[in-house]
């Protein structure tokens, strides 16, 4: 094998390919302005940024639930293992393997945890018995979940919650899971379990991640990869390690500075500097 051959078949195969997107709000706001990302297969892919900084609205693009917000994909394209999904209902995205776990831990609050697990595999023609199987495959990830099983999702805990939205995604046995805020108001603690699960998942399972989150430091030590949006725009990408190691991205995202503490002129020129990066 060549060295080039040899390279090639050490990059893994690109499941989610998003190219130069612009997404318009309402026909006039616009909020994305030509934002380029991949996810390969079987890798955790990070957006990262600032509250407003555009993760959400990406990952809404992705999973063609815009229109729900009034907003549109107006330029651009979003290929997902190599097909153009801009048309595609989310119903269709999920039959093809793609969940998104929405921001704020949305759970059927009269129901009971197994019941919002349940309604993840509705898309699926399962058995009984394969149904029940996919319920302790979710239960071995989640056993608090098990342990919590009858009680109403909306008595549950926080982060409870977002176990039961995370499980109820992978009932609809996904390829890749679009993972929105994950640690929104949870405990440190609590977080890292999510975090060690996700990564549980993406190990045994090879379910790939797109997850927006605005806790830079956990992110970048889960990820494989991640970008950074500002104002719309991608302005940084690169290896998880390496950006944990950018002094921009330590400065601003991670809140640790390796030169003197600057004055607030000083800072304001330093971020408006940051932001023309790309």
């Amino acid at each position: 094998m060549s060295t080039n051959e040899a390279a090639t078949a050490q990059v893994p195969d690109i499941l989610l390919n998003v190219n130069g997107i612009e997404v318009i709000y309402n026909h006039v706001i616009l909020v994305l302005k030509g934002v380029s990302l991949c996810v390969p297969q079987g890798r955790i892919v990070a957006l990262l940024g600032a509250n407003g900084a555009g993760k959400t609205t990406t990952l809404r693009a992705v999973s063609n639930l815009l229109r729900a917000e009034r907003g549109d994909v107006t330029k651009g394209s979003i290929d997902y293992r190599g097909e153009r999904i801009e048309k595609l209902t989310p119903a269709d995205l999920v039959k093809r393997g793609v969940v998104q776990v929405m921001e704020g831990r949305h759970c059927f609050a009269h129901l009971t945890i197994e019941e919002n697990l349940l309604t993840g595999a509705y898309t699926r023609s399962l058995s009984r018995g394969d149904l029940n199987a996919e319920l302790e495959k979710v239960y071995q990830y989640f056993p608090r979940l098990k342990q919590r099983r009858g009680s109403q999702a909306g008595y549950t805990s926080g982060g409870e919650q977002q176990m039961t939205a995370i499980g109820r995604a992978l009932m609809a046995n996904p390829t890749m899971i679009l993972l929105d805020e994950p640690s929104m108001g949870l405990a440190p603690q609590i977080v890292e379990e999510i975090f060690e699960i996700v990564r549980d998942l993406n190990v045994r399972e090879r379910v790939s991640f797109l997850l927006a989150e605005q806790n830079t430091n956990i992110a970048l030590r889960y990820a494989d990869y991640g970008y950074i949006l500002e104002n719309g725009r991608v302005m940084m990408d690169g290896r998880a390690s390496e950006l944990a190691q950018n002094e921009d991205v330590k400065e601003f995202y991670l809140g640790v500075s390796s030169g003197e503490r600057k004055s607030f002129r000083d800072t304001k020129f330093y971020r408006r500097r940051k932001r023309w990066l790309a």
